[in-house]
């Protein structure tokens, strides 16, 4: 061989090997581009509960804040409440201890007076008694002065003419004598009425030095009852007093939770501009990693050789024959293309995570397994191969995520993932890629915050022209 030709042969090998480093380098960027993705998304979701979090503590102090203020505004009216009780309390009270002691005063001086007038009445009814007496013994002294007179009538008529005198003396002691019976007799009656209402008198007397000892009795009670009011009057100041001296923590209170909010507000923009920024960054991120793929397809469309190359040729030949399968079903009149194009997600009722059921599920049930399980043989490192439709409905996966659910929605999320809606980016791209593959790289979530690197390989299925899905091959970097 002439020796510009092996010059030849040998710069084309290692034109080749940078061609294929290029393509590696490639992936690896591919891969790095979307961990940071992963981690900017994360991030980007962090702030975004940041900024719910900031709202809301804005928003909780903006409420204490207007509680607190309502809580000073009450005590403020409390407290001069209170003041005008002290006040109305305070002349209540001297007004009702004034009456209370002019009242206690007065009763004594009835009590004094009713037991006065009782004595008295007692020392009248002696007296009456003793008037009594004193007329019955008179009443008996005219009885034997009429005797008298009449044993002396007698003896004058005896004497006849010279005891003349002596019977006019008679008659008339006799006379007398009755006048002082009769008179007697009308006295006793009139004292015995005397002593009748004396006694009546007397009752009531004692009735009211009874009443007037029960008012002294009441009248000390009210005085108590007066003690009690000035006390409270006493308590109602120290209220008042202490309403004051809780006043002054409120409305430091009130200031500080002004300031608190306004570092909170200052708190929520911040978090909001951060993450703008993020979003903003997100965006660029996804765009880098948009180039990143497409470049990927570049490099192998011009026949650079890649670490991905057998998964993208997989991919392509897998999806090529599904096609050939959904087209031949159709011509068979097996399934008929509106039901394989069916739209209509109906919900499984009692499925967490939500699962759907469409016309076509029956029938990728049926045709998919055999191409999609041989599949996971392949390469040791491919974690599923599923089919997609446009909207990113994956109707039939492989058997080992095909259980039936449970009652653990994060036992159900990681071994039912069959009849659900992958509607991620990374899901979304591969059922509406028409390209002739689609390279993504994304970040798996396995649970606990553990996260693995994943590519998915993607090659779009045709019916009749007519764009269905993707076939999505996944695999660990």
């Amino acid at each position: 061989m002439p020796a510009s030709a092996a010059v030849r042969a040998d710069e084309d090998v290692r034109g080749e090997t940078r061609l294929s480093d290029i393509g590696d380098r490639a992936g690896r960027l591919g891969v790095e581009i979307a961990d940071v993705a992963g981690l900017i998304a994360d991030i980007s979701a962090v702030s975004q509960s940041q900024a719910l979090q900031a709202e809301a503590a804005k928003s909780a102090a903006a409420e204490l804040n207007a509680v607190t203020a309502q809580l000073s505004q009450t005590m403020g009216v409390t407290r001069e409440a209170a003041a005008d009780a002290r006040r109305v309390l305070d002349q209540s009270a001297a007004t009702i201890s004034g009456v209370v002691t002019r009242t206690s005063q007065t009763m004594v001086t009835l009590s004094d007076g009713a037991l006065g007038l009782q004595t008295t009445l007692e020392e009248v009814s002696e007296t009456v008694q003793g008037v009594h007496r004193a007329s019955v013994a008179i009443a008996q002294i005219a009885r034997e002065t009429k005797l008298l007179a009449l044993n002396a009538s007698v003896e004058a008529a005896r004497a006849g003419e010279a005891g003349r005198g002596f019977a006019i003396i008679a008659n008339a002691v006799k006379s007398l004598a009755d006048q002082i019976q009769d008179f007697s007799g009308q006295t006793v009656t009139h004292l015995g009425h005397l002593s009748e209402a004396l006694e009546h008198l007397r009752g009531q007397a004692e009735d009211n030095a009874k009443a007037a000892g029960s008012a002294i009795e009441e009248s000390k009670e009210a005085s108590v009852a007066s003690d009690t009011l000035s006390e409270l009057v006493q308590s109602v100041g120290r209220l008042v007093d202490d309403i004051d001296a809780m006043a002054q923590p409120v409305d430091r209170s009130i200031d500080g939770f002004e300031t608190m909010q306004a570092e909170l507000s200052a708190l929520a923009d911040g978090v909001d501009i951060s993450r703008g920024h993020l979003l903003r960054a997100d965006k660029r991120t996804q765009n880098i990693l948009s180039i990143s793929e497409d470049f990927m397809l570049f490099l192998v469309e011009a026949g650079v050789e890649t670490a991905d190359a057998p998964f993208i040729t997989l991919a392509r030949e897998k999806a090529d024959e599904i096609s050939r399968i959904f087209e031949a079903a159709v011509h068979r009149g097996e399934i008929g293309m509106n039901d394989l194009f069916d739209e209509n997600y109906r919900e499984i009722p009692g499925t967490n995570p939500q699962q759907r059921m469409t016309r076509f599920v029956a029938f990728t049930d049926r045709v998919l397994p055999p191409i999609q399980e041989p599949v996971l043989g392949f390469d040791r490192r491919i974690a599923f191969c599923a089919s997609v439709d446009r909207n990113g409905f994956l109707p039939t996966h492989n058997k080992i995520y095909s259980q039936p659910q449970g009652e653990d929605p994060v036992w159900n999320a990681a071994n039912c993932r069959n009849r659900r809606m992958f509607n991620d980016r990374t899901g979304l791209s591969a059922g509406r890629s028409t390209k002739p593959f689609l390279l993504q790289t994304y970040r798996r979530d396995m649970g606990g915050g553990e996260f693995a690197l994943m590519k998915d390989c993607s090659a779009p299925i045709t019916v009749n022209g007519r764009h269905w899905g993707g076939l999505r091959i996944a695999f660990k970097v």
